[in-house]
């Protein structure tokens, strides 16, 4: 964030400040009617954990992958799709919003280990809020992780048993499965297994050692990606049992890069670059591809787009689809802070077409840091003990290397691991001035948070160290034009969402516009800021 501008001018001049909670294109559950409904998509997300993009479709020879190859022969395969952060809180974070997470403040990995949750800015919204308000069913199986409490408005389910299946009738879906079978823990060592993928035959990035273990451990990354098509491809299954594989659009996609070291983690291709895959039958063409540079905080303006809705000023991500389409970036960028109870490592990272620019600000600390739950890596304990026996050669060294650059630059065209930084080469100052400069006015244009102490923002977030609370809502009767008796729901905390629902029991609804309220019943409603504890239940009549 540029000098003499505070975060509340910025969130201003963004459209973040203060004001009432609006829904874009919203008017509330009921604007749309059966028919209208019957022409609106459904919306089906399958993501996954800890993948690059090593899948048979983006022409992995090593890999088993047959529904997901599938499924790109029946839509468009994206070959430069990329996340904000590494690792899988931060980059939910971003999803689930549509916003970078240096700007909401959710850029360091677990906050609740540091005794508090993320607080972003007052108008930004789960994005599946306005899709509920506008009459989608919205479910979620079942993780979530986005460095803060998921709003109760956020989903009308969001545990294990959430389905599609579970909606009412003739209500468009939006729904959500979260396969975690490819997990970074699920690269561990399990007793008595049995490798599917042959370790002779696996591919080592230069910068890892070549021996057995390490060629096991990537086996066993791959063993878990088949496992997780295998999954797909029974999601897959029930859309075409139930006869809705032709008004569906389907997005595949995972949450950040191998869960391997040197990958998630760390700011480069191997931590950012990700598959995403989507089909929309009769309208994108099958077996397709396509090479804009897209961040997944494209997905949420893209599926309000899809649903008929406006997208939220604030919403930093781009339309992927469709007649209003964004014009292609030339960047895309992303960074790292704080890992687990590692320190405060700040990078930021811009990549275009060719060219990874990395500025890493604190380069006092090493590219090894070690954090607890990596260090259960096989890799990561075979590449330790090589190290401190002194057998790494080349590339292999370059992990331990310390400090740091402050500048990284790679050419991807020529070298797709990025071990041969040319920052300091006299043949690329021009290209390192025009990325470094481009990662500057992007950190500036976002107020990107990254570089303030973490206890500050805390502060910020959390005064005192105790976590606000939204405000109970107010009920008030209103008179109708019809003569009918509405109530108007409101709630004194900044932007704070709204749910209501009659009776005592039953989902929570959206509340967009005044609800009428049949005689001799009760209406229960309660309301929630992001980050904040949610309100007390106000109850109409008392």
């Amino acid at each position: 964030m540029r000098a003499g501008l505070s975060r509340r001018d910025f969130l201003k001049a963004v459209g973040l400040g203060a004001g009432a909670f609006s829904l874009p294109g919203c008017m509330g559950v009921g604007r749309w009617t059966a028919a209208e409904n019957k022409r609106r998509p459904n919306i089906l997300w399958i993501s996954c954990e800890d993948i690059s993009p090593d899948l048979g479709c983006y022409g992995d020879t090593y890999a088993a992958t047959p529904n997901l190859d599938r499924l790109a022969g029946e839509g468009c395969r994206y070959t430069n799709a990329f996340v904000s952060f590494p690792v899988c809180a931060p980059t939910r974070s971003s999803i689930i919003t549509g916003v970078h997470p240096g700007t909401l403040g959710s850029m360091h990995m677990r906050t609740r280990n540091r005794g508090y949750e993320a607080v972003p800015p007052p108008q930004v919204k789960c994005f599946t809020e306005y899709l509920r308000a506008a009459g989608y069913y919205c479910t979620n199986n079942s993780k979530t992780d986005y460095q803060f409490k998921p709003p109760f408005t956020a989903w009308d389910e969001s545990d294990k048993k959430a389905h599609w299946r579970n909606r009412p009738p003739d209500m468009p879906f939006f729904s959500v499965f979260n396969l975690t079978s490819t997990h970074e823990s699920q690269c561990w060592p399990r007793e008595g297994e049995k490798l599917i993928h042959d370790p002779a035959k696996a591919k080592v990035s230069p910068y890892y050692p070549d021996t057995q273990i390490v060629r096991e451990n990537i086996a066993r990354y791959y063993d878990n990606i088949s496992r997780m098509d295998i999954q797909t491809g029974e999601i897959l299954k029930q859309l075409e049992q139930d006869g809705l594989a032709g008004e569906t659009v389907v997005f595949f996609w995972s949450d950040h890069g191998r869960g391997l070291p040197r990958c998630k983690r760390w700011a480069y291709d191997s931590g950012l670059h990700v598959p995403l895959i989507i089909r929309w039958p009769g309208r994108i063409e099958p077996a397709t591809t396509c090479d804009d540079l897209v961040n997944l905080i494209d997905l949420a303006p893209t599926l309000l787009n899809l649903a008929g809705l406006e997208t939220p000023s604030y919403m930093q991500g781009q339309l992927l689809l469709g007649g209003q389409k964004c014009k292609p970036r030339e960047y895309v960028f992303g960074g790292r802070n704080r890992m687990d109870e590692s320190s405060n490592d700040h990078v930021r990272t811009a990549r275009d077409k060719r060219y990874r620019y990395i500025r890493n600000f604190t380069p006092q600390f090493p590219y090894a840091q070690r954090i607890r739950y990596m260090e259960k890596m096989p890799i990561m304990q075979e590449w330790r003990r090589l190290h401190a026996d002194g057998k790494l050669t080349g590339a292999q060294k370059l992990f331990f290397g310390h400090p740091k650059p402050s500048e990284e630059l790679y050419d991807l065209a020529t070298d797709p691991h990025e071990v041969n930084n040319l920052a300091d080469s006299p043949k690329h100052q021009g290209v390192l001035r025009r990325m470094r400069t481009a990662l500057e006015r992007w950190m500036d244009k976002t107020g990107d948070l990254g570089g303030l102490n973490e206890d500050e923002l805390i502060e910020r977030m959390w005064p005192g160290g105790k976590q606000p609370v939204t405000a109970k809502p107010n009920i008030t009767a209103i008179e109708a034009s019809t003569g009918r008796k509405l109530l108007k729901i409101t709630s004194s905390t900044e932007a704070a969402s709204i749910g209501y629902r009659p009776g005592e029991q039953g989902r929570w609804l959206i509340y967009a516009k005044p609800v009428a309220l049949e005689t001799g019943a009760v209406l229960q409603a309660k309301a929630i800021r992001t980050g904040y504890k949610e309100s007390e239940v106000a109850q109409f009549p008392e």
